[in-house]
């Protein structure tokens, strides 16, 4: 029955692949792809609280992907990647360094990275939200006790960053990532802050430091790609991390 409904749906509204063109499909497996195994983000402008990791650097099809999802209402892309963002906090195959393995008996949370208030309106939701459940959904079928927790909001001050460079991104948002007590998990949770793209560290050294002051013990955060605008980069990468998105 789904796939009549989705072969249905294919002929009204046509899909492609963000990254190839590939019909019938939002992000075909090729593409997906290069979102791989989990990398530490080394040499951030801004030092936060917590290692940092990303499934891939910002170019090609994994760009396309944030940009279309994000910003051009492609939502059926929440699936594939926040399956990517599963598979790269719970998976089998995960290299040294990576987010250590979620525990299978005491729960888990995922925390979405928080955007300005306006950014959610005009999106219709946090599309950071869909990931984290889209990949706490994936976790809990490999038999993981995982939570979402949208506990994090931007306060009023904070202005689109795009364009800042790291030490006025981080004055910015100084602040300005405040807790939603009433959606926080359990005081001493162990939390896994989610974002898309990272590229100076500033939303999440913020988000780190505002859910430690609230009792919380962030064991990573995890994000779709990182970008080079901070001259970040992917651990054994030849270079600088590629793009223009900034978060």
């Amino acid at each position: 029955m789904r796939a009549l409904c989705d072969s249905v749906l294919d002929l009204l509204v046509p899909r492609w692949c963000v990254g190839c063109d590939l019909p019938g499909v939002d992000l075909c497996d090729g593409c997906r792809r290069g979102l791989g195994r989990p990398r530490a983000v080394t040499r951030r402008p801004v030092a936060v609280a917590a290692p940092v990791y990303a499934l891939a650097e910002y170019a090609g099809a994994t760009r396309s992907a944030v940009l279309a999802f994000k910003e051009r209402a492609r939502r059926g892309l929440a699936v594939p990647l926040g399956r990517a963002l599963a598979e790269g906090i719970g998976g089998p195959h995960r290299p040294a360094g990576a987010p250590p393995r979620l525990g299978r008996d005491e729960p888990w949370w995922l925390v979405p990275a928080p955007s300005r208030p306006a950014a959610v309106r005009r999106r219709g939701g946090s599309h950071v939200l869909r990931l984290a459940e889209v990949a706490a959904a994936g976790l809990r079928a490999g038999g993981l006790a995982v939570g979402v927790a949208d506990g994090l909001r931007l306060g009023p001050g904070a202005r689109d960053s795009v364009g800042l460079p790291p030490a006025e991104r981080l004055a910015n948002l100084a602040g300005r990532v405040v807790v939603r007590p009433r959606r926080l998990p359990p005081r001493g949770a162990e939390v896994v802050v989610l974002d898309d793209v990272v590229t100076s560290g500033a939303t999440a050294a913020q988000s780190v430091r505002s859910l430690l002051d609230a009792g919380l013990r962030v064991r990573a955060v995890v994000v779709l790609a990182v970008a080079g605008g901070g001259s970040a980069r992917l651990a054994g990468t030849g270079g600088t991390a590629r793009g223009d998105y900034l978060t």
